[in-house]
Parts: structure tokens; C-alpha cells; sequence
């Protein structure tokens, strides 16, 4: 049974997160996981990884013409090793351990974006992050901030859709290692199903409004809920 007191703030923020990621490319783990991770721990990283398969198809869909493809191929490549070390992370870890890693790893990605110098993803670079990304995802549901670095410096339609094609493969990934030891719940299932509507609410209104936003001040607005998210987090919740 899903409690009206919870649904209600994850369901806005389902709707704020996926406008954010439509716009820009990234915000929705950012802004979800937190939350989630806050009031129902439970739920991650399945009902995220689930959440955000329909909305990375949208966003890549919608732009797939900019897809870089050679760059998508190597973080993939670089995803499943990450995904089976999330795995083994997801499984020794209390809930408590995984909240603490939900923040360090939020707060740890927002200051690497914002501090991170311009360059151009390369091979090695786009396999290591597919490792940091399979890692962190699988654990945690948080993968975009590692991809965000790789392309913050590239085309705004270059960044969304290489960001969401890559999450399509790692999250088809992850889900599946996930279901196979067992780790994903028809409470995760539900909630994921009941958050689709504030989900597609928030993807078609960034279609109206992503090519006329200041992606900038959009962009400083996530990371600074993150970072506020992610050092909640931090705080031991006993």
C-alpha cells in the first residue's frame, strides 16, 4: 500500500526531476534519489533505474540525431564491470551505509562538475566513467553526474541524448544483473508504475520549454539541491 504522505513529495519531485532532465540532461537521480533515499530507502535504486528507462528513451529519441555514438559504445563497455562492483557494494551495505553512500556520492559529483576543467571525451576517458557510472547506478541509482562531467563542456543536444543513450543500455544492464540475485520487489514495481504520471508530466512540459531555458542557471539550481540533498544524506539517521 502506497501512503499518500509519501507519494505525494515523491511524485513532485518525480515531475520537477524529469522537467530538469529533459532540459538540460541531467538532474533526475540527482533530485529523486535524495529524496528517496531520505523518506523510502527501499525503493533504490529499482524504482529509479525503472523510472528512468521511458524518460531517457524520450530524451533520446527526441534529439537523436546528436547522439555520440562512438562515445556511447565505450561507456558502455566500461558499464558492465562497474555494474557487477554496484552489485557487490548494494548488497554488503546496511541502509543506513547505502544512504551514506547516496550523499558522499552526490555531494562528491556536483563538486567535480563544478570544478571539473573543459576536455573533450576520449576512449579512456568514456570507458572509466562507464565503470563509475555501472558502480554508482547499480548501487545507489545516481549515474548521471560521472556522464554529466564527460559532456558538460559538449552541445547541449549532443549532452542529453549520448547522456540518455547511454542510461537506456546501463540501466537495461543494471536492472537485469538486479533481477537475476533477486533484488527487485513488486513494492519497487508498484511505486515506479505510480510515479509514470507526474514522470510524463515533467518530460512533455521540457519539451515545450528545453530549447528556450537558461540551461545555466537551471543547471546551478540542481547542483546546489544536490549538494544540500547530499549532505542530508550524510547526517546518520538513527
Amino acid at each position: 500500500m502506497i501512503e499518500l504522505s509519501l507519494y505525494i513529495p515523491v511524485a513532485i519531485a518525480t515531475g520537477i526531476a524529469a522537467f530538469v532532465q529533459g532540459a538540460i540532461g541531467i538532474g533526475f537521480a540527482l533530485i529523486v534519489a535524495p529524496l528517496m533515499g531520505l523518506l523510502i530507502p527501499g525503493l533504490l535504486p529499482v524504482t529509479l533505474l525503472v523510472l528512468m528507462l521511458p524518460l531517457n528513451l524520450f530524451v533520446a529519441l527526441r534529439e537523436r540525431s546528436a547522439i555520440d555514438w562512438r562515445g556511447s559504445a565505450w561507456i558502455t563497455a566500461g558499464r558492465l564491470p562497474g555494474t557487477l562492483l554496484g552489485l557487490w557494494i548494494l548488497v554488503i551495505l546496511s541502509v543506513e551505509g547505502l544512504n551514506q553512500v547516496v550523499g558522499a556520492s552526490t555531494v562528491l559529483a556536483v563538486l567535480a562538475a563544478l570544478f571539473a576543467p573543459v576536455f573533450r571525451p576520449g576512449g579512456t576517458a568514456c570507458v572509466s566513467v562507464g565503470v563509475i557510472t555501472g558502480i554508482t547506478e547499480t548501487a545507489t541509482g545516481v549515474g548521471g553526474p560521472p556522464l554529466a562531467l564527460l559532456y558538460q563542456h559538449r552541445p547541449g543536444p549532443e549532452l542529453r541524448s549520448t547522456i540518455a543513450c547511454c542510461f537506456l543500455a546501463g540501466e537495461l544492464i543494471s536492472l537485469a544483473i538486479l533481477a537475476v540475485v533477486g533484488r527487485i520487489s513488486a513494492e519497487q514495481l508498484w511505486w515506479a508504475l505510480a510515479l509514470i504520471p507526474p514522470l510524463l508530466v515533467g518530460s512533455v512540459a521540457s519539451r515545450v520549454v528545453h530549447q528556450r531555458i537558461d540551461a545555466r542557471r537551471l543547471r546551478q539550481g540542481v547542483l546546489l539541491f544536490a549538494l544540500v540533498s547530499g549532505l542530508l544524506l550524510l547526517i546518520p539517521h538513527y
